[in-house]
């Protein structure tokens, strides 16, 4: 669930505050809190009912509305009613700072347990954090401004900035995450998509190069051939220096990504054509490892072949192929 989702079950807990504001405008305050509780219990029972879940929100909404609209019948002073929303506002304040600010997560927590306990990949955590920072700035000015209104302006402002200017505010959000969703997404399916893995090699979903690029650290698979002659030397090629991962260095004579829906050798016969114009080799497969860097995080499956006829530069993926001795490699690369 992101954190739009989230909101999504939070923001129900309101509605009996709105009932209130509702009733009290045509009946008083009396018959306002007591519609606003009934309205707020009869929430418990549904959720419990047909979510199979307990609504802590909306009790908590129901008791705070509660004590706070005794004391202002007591008291005969709106004010104390008035700052409910007030001191709910920056209990949210306070969990979505530590949790978009500090490394505990309390909104990371609430949300695994809404999901039976779901995790999340680096890029989905990266991800919640900036929508938490930003949903923090929002509730953070709406609190003051309910706590500016139910100081100065009057209740029929109030009534507005507590209630409905929330849920305005957060429909732009809403609005606007899912533009920036749909704009992404359009540019997402133009893009190369790569499977994801577990170590064991299991597919377990898929996601763009971009995405699997930018340092989410998913781990997907890669097949590396190592082409060996019979004099025992080993073909490597130079990475161009417009590569964004290990520019200008030597690296393995094939290696490269497995796209969405192929397998192995299917794989493994395009890269090695692409990037060395060897089209009819036989190999070997040695073994599989896991490898991660900076902004990789690979699953390698590694070949052998002792073919070589007709290696050569096939585009600008590859700088430069060579065959290399051992003892060269060792005097220059190592």
């Amino acid at each position: 669930m992101d954190q739009t989702g989230l909101w999504k079950k939070l923001l129900p807990g309101f509605i009996p505050l709105f009932v209130f504001i509702l009733v009290d405008e045509i009946w008083g305050t009396l018959p306002g809190i007591v519609v606003a509780i009934a309205t707020g219990v009869v929430q418990l029972i549904w959720t419990a009912r047909k979510e199979k879940r307990f609504d802590s929100f909306v009790l908590f909404d129901t008791l705070l509305l509660t004590g706070l609209g005794v004391v202002s019948i007591l008291l005969e002073n709106d004010l104390f009613f008035k700052l409910k929303p007030v001191f709910i506002g920056f209990i949210f304040v306070a969990i979505l700072g530590v949790s978009a600010f500090t490394p505990v997560d309390i909104v990371g927590r609430m949300t695994r347990r809404f999901m039976g306990g779901v995790e999340f990949n680096p890029a989905q955590l990266q991800e919640m954090r900036r929508n938490l920072r930003l949903f923090f700035w929002i509730m953070l000015l709406h609190t003051l401004l309910v706590l500016y209104a139910a100081r100065f302006l009057s209740k029929e402002a109030w009534a507005f900035i507590s209630g409905g200017l929330l849920y305005i505010l957060f429909g732009v959000l809403f609005l606007y995450q899912l533009v920036k969703t749909r704009i992404r997404n359009r540019k997402l399916a133009a893009e190369e998509w790569l499977p994801l893995v577990n170590e064991e090699g299991a597919i377990t979903g898929k996601a763009p190069r971009s995405v699997i690029h930018n340092g989410s650290c998913l781990l997907h698979p890669v097949v590396h051939l190592h082409v060996i002659t019979p004099q025992h030397t080993l073909l490597l090629q130079k990475r161009p220096l417009s590569k964004a991962i290990q520019p200008g260095k030597w690296d393995t004579a094939v290696g490269g990504h497995i796209s969405a829906g192929e397998d192995l050798e299917t794989a493994l016969k395009r890269e090695t054509d692409e990037e060395s114009g060897l089209k009819d080799f036989s190999a070997r497969f040695l073994t599989k490892y896991h490898w991660q860097y900076e902004v990789e995080n690979e699953l390698v499956y590694v070949f052998v072949s002792h073919d070589y006829k007709g290696v050569g530069v096939q585009s600008e993926e590859v700088d430069e192929l060579r065959f290399w001795t051992k003892q060269e490699m060792e005097n220059n690369l190592g």
